[in-house]
């Protein structure tokens, strides 16, 4: 619920701090009072960039805030409402309902018809809305009886309906750098609100820490270091300093962001560092896959499909690796199925390259699908049918392996080439073969033509 509906909300006393403000996180506790004391985001609140100059001047009717969680999404919604001097309305995509926002919806026009008060409703997790949710929240962005900011970790293209998003401003939200979690962290152990009643410091080699193993992720900075100085005890000056070791003991294991989204980036990621020949940036991301949860599975027949698709023929042994590691994967399983697929990985990154097969059956297919079907040459078909010994079939046929593996015949009505192997590995020995035969074939014909 945001201000009251009849009054305007008072500003707090600087470096005051509430009995509740007190039972807060210290992330809730220190959340941005002004822009300038809000950390990251230089792309969109430096002077003159967009976002900055609509809420400096006080334009605009709704905005989709997106970004990886602990980057600024609400502190940056509420301080757009204080600087608009609008009302603050918080609800959540997970547990409000259509009831809930034209409730709040009701309130606002209420609000703006006593006092002339605008109304910012921030929606958190605007993703799991589903249509009929986003679609309940255009008349009222339109005709402005509220202020839309809707926050979501995902791709807002996806998951936000096009007319709302068409009436939107949206704004990508990065990782905050280290250096501004430092400042988070600093101002923390600094300001009043921070630790109230205590005093704390952070060692150098301790914010250091937080800020590289916080991963941009402010919220998860500043609860580690919450915990830290909340479980170290005072020096005999009352001092409680934060070390590296306790630094260490209150960050949890590592939780990578790994929604759908990042599910794809990361796999996209993996495949091209394979593609490009790069082994290291390929071990990366499927360390990533496998820390976060990833499953084995997936990443084997990923591995498969590229041995065929990317190395094919330029390395026959890549696609028996991928296929004898994706056995190996569901009879040994984790922890030890990494090992497997980091040999599958390296390998495939580190073959030659050829997209030759893959290319060739794609071509072949569009043509089956546009174009006319090729009939299949007389020679060519069943004959030990009734009516095929009737009608011919397989006569003139020449059989290979009595020309010593090759045999010139017509194989399709319409001559095509589709597949045409690179200079890479192994099928640069398959190049020579078909241009061996391919000159057999001009000779043939050749010698035929004079004959004639």
């Amino acid at each position: 619920m945001g201000d009251d509906l009849f009054t305007e909300s008072q500003p707090p006393v600087k470096g005051a701090v509430s009995a509740a403000e007190a039972d807060m996180p210290l992330a809730a506790r220190m959340r941005p009072r002004s822009l300038e004391e809000y950390a990251g985001q230089k792309h969109l609140l430096s002077e003159g960039m967009l976002l900055r100059r609509a809420i400096e001047a006080d334009r605009f009717s709704s905005i989709i805030l997106s970004g990886p969680p602990g980057t600024g999404k609400t502190s940056l919604a509420e301080l757009i409402a204080k600087t608009t001097c609008s009302a603050f309305v918080r609800l959540s995509g997970v547990t409000s309902s259509v009831a809930d926002i034209r409730k709040e919806i009701a309130i606002a026009v209420k609000r703006r018809e006593i006092n002339g008060r605008r109304t910012v409703l921030f929606i958190d997790e605007i993703h799991r809305f589903n249509k009929a949710q986003q679609d309940a929240l255009l008349p009222d962005v339109e005709n402005g009886n509220i202020r839309l900011i809707g926050a979501t970790t995902h791709n807002p293209q996806f998951y936000v309906v096009g007319a709302l998003l068409s009436r939107s401003l949206a704004f990508q939200l990065h990782s905050l750098a280290e250096e501004d979690i430092k400042f988070l962290l600093t101002r923390a152990v600094t300001d009043p609100r921070g630790f109230p009643g205590k005093q704390v410091q952070i060692a150098d080699d301790a914010l250091d820490f937080l800020a590289q193993v916080c991963e941009g992720d402010a919220r998860r900075s500043l609860n580690a270091l919450e915990l830290a100085a909340l479980t170290t005890p005072p020096d005999e000056k009352g001092i409680i300093t934060v070390t590296l070791s306790a630094a260490e003991s209150s960050i949890q294991k590592k939780m990578i962001h790994y929604d759908d989204d990042n599910h794809y980036d990361s796999a996209s990621a993996f495949i091209k560092s394979m593609r490009g020949s790069d082994p290291d940036a390929a071990i990366y991301y499927l360390a990533k896959m496998l820390h976060a949860g990833e499953d084995i599975r997936f990443i084997s027949r990923r591995i498969m499909i590229f041995a065929s698709e990317d190395v094919g023929n330029a390395d026959p042994r890549a696609l028996q690796v991928a296929v004898s590691a994706a056995q190996a994967v569901d009879l040994v399983g984790l922890p030890e199925a990494r090992i497997i697929l980091a040999q599958a990985v390296t390998y495939c990154a580190t073959a030659p390259k050829s997209n030759a097969s893959y290319m060739a059956v794609n071509q072949a297919l569009s043509d089956v699908e546009h174009d006319r079907v090729q009939p299949i040459p007389t020679a060519l078909r069943d004959p030990h049918s009734a009516g095929g010994k009737v009608q011919g079939h397989g006569k003139g046929y020449i059989y290979p392996h009595d020309t010593g593996g090759f045999a010139v015949q017509d194989y399709l009505t319409v001559p095509k080439r589709y597949y045409t192997p690179a200079g890479m590995g192994y099928e640069s020995k398959i190049r020579e073969r078909l241009e061996y035969w391919q000159q057999c074939r001009e000779n043939a014909e050749a010698n035929h033509a004079a004959k004639a």
